[in-house]
């Protein structure tokens, strides 16, 4: 019995060697080797030979595949490959390569923490006035009730509805027909399980060009946890985790678009917050787009490292009922924000040619609304409606 799981072992740990989407993935590798070294020492044995001859395998393949090994993503892009790969300078090429990246990161992530193999459906799809996008969603798994994680490529012309926006927000936009192009990851994780978190995150650029020539652009985003129960070490490691990211660039950033987050994730007719925060901008064009896209980078990049060690810790926790109610309930408010309020999906449903399933993909699939439910004092569900009410500051700065 033994010797057949070292033969399987060793075809599992030969074949992901040699297959062209884990050159240049050693940690990948590595992982695969230390499932099996338990096993026996002969199976780790093995492993270090393929190891090694995959090594001298990757220098003769030469920089195009390490390059292809970088290239994965969930969907051909929508710009097309020879377009990114012609204009590795142009930030709107940077960016589209860099949500394809993330998009392809955060879902095979989160695949891997479903216990049965569940997959992502990916839908790439295009607009007719121009772009199009990769939706990739993930529904009815044992650990992601609905997962979305979505990518747009659009441009075109600005509709009035959303100029009108952007002007509400101090944007000198000339009048007459004003062409823009706007790149996008956008991600909401409902769970199954009441004491994993949702999380969202959005980040996003924007270009506009106006009738002399003269062209704008910025960069917005950020990233938010839903609690439906307060777990405080949870949101210190969040909070700390997205500090550390804004640190890295500017000192100031985390505090300011902390509080940023607090009053944007807000519903007034509820008077309380979405969830316990994060961080959140818009417009952000400086001091520099290099630098304001490194920033962006780093923020996109901290989503797994804050949001995956809180699915592992709690995925198998036990729940009953009431926390399965109450977990419906506070899907409700998510649901009302993000059709009331939320800037994103408002122009989102303003663009000609928008693809609305995609759009509404970040509400849940199941949710629910009760007259008058008022927590008991002092339950769990009092607790994180009392934080939800005030914003805390989690790391006490």
């Amino acid at each position: 019995m033994i010797f057949k799981i070292l033969r399987s072992k060793t075809r599992l740990i030969t074949r992901h060697l040699h297959s062209a989407s884990f050159i240049g993935k050693p940690t990948s590798v590595i992982r695969i080797i230390g499932t099996t070294v338990c096993i026996g020492g002969a199976t780790a044995a093995i492993a270090y030979h393929c190891l090694s001859r995959n090594e001298v395998h990757m220098e003769a393949v030469g920089s195009a595949a390490k390059f292809a090994s970088l290239s994965r993503y969930m969907a051909d892009p929508i710009s097309g490959r020879q377009m990114l790969d012609a204009n590795k300078n142009d930030m709107k090429c940077r960016m589209e390569e860099l949500v394809m990246r993330i998009q392809y990161d955060f879902c095979r992530s989160l695949e891997a923490e479903e216990n049965f193999g569940k997959k992502f459906l990916v839908d790439r799809w295009e607009r007719k006035e121009g772009g199009g996008g990769i939706t990739c969603v993930l529904q009815d798994g044992d650990v992601f009730e609905k997962a979305g994680v979505n990518i747009s490529v659009v441009h075109g012309n600005l509709p009035k509805g959303a100029i009108q926006q952007m002007r509400s927000r101090g944007k000198q936009l000339a009048d007459g027909e004003l062409p823009f192009f706007a790149v996008g990851v956008s991600a909401v994780i409902h769970p199954r399980n009441p004491f994993v978190p949702t999380i969202h995150f959005n980040y996003r650029y924007f270009e506009v060009t106006d009738s002399t020539g003269q062209r704008q652009w910025w960069f917005g985003g950020g990233t938010d946890l839903t609690p439906y129960y307060l777990n405080e070490e949870d949101a210190k490691h969040f909070h700390r985790t997205l500090k550390e990211a804004c640190d890295s660039h500017d000192a100031t950033y985390y505090p300011k678009f902390k509080e940023w987050c607090d009053k944007y994730f807000f519903i007034p007719h509820r008077n309380e917050s979405r969830g316990v925060g994060g961080i959140f901008f818009d417009d952000l064009d400086g001091p520099d787009a290099e630098r304001a896209f490194d920033f962006v980078s780093s923020c996109a990049h901290s989503v797994i490292p804050s949001y995956l060690p809180l699915v592992r810790e709690h995925k198998n926790d036990p729940y009953g009922d009431r926390h399965r109610q109450w977990q419906l309930l506070r899907r409700g408010r998510y649901v009302e924000f993000n059709l009331i309020y939320d800037r994103g999906t408002k122009f989102g449903l303003y663009t000609p040619g928008a693809r609305y399933e995609s759009i509404l993909m970040s509400l849940p699939l199941n949710a629910r609304w009760e007259y008058m439910n008022i927590p008991a004092q002092g339950t769990e569900e009092a607790l994180i409606t009392e934080v939800l009410k005030k914003p805390k500051n989690w790391l006490n700065l």
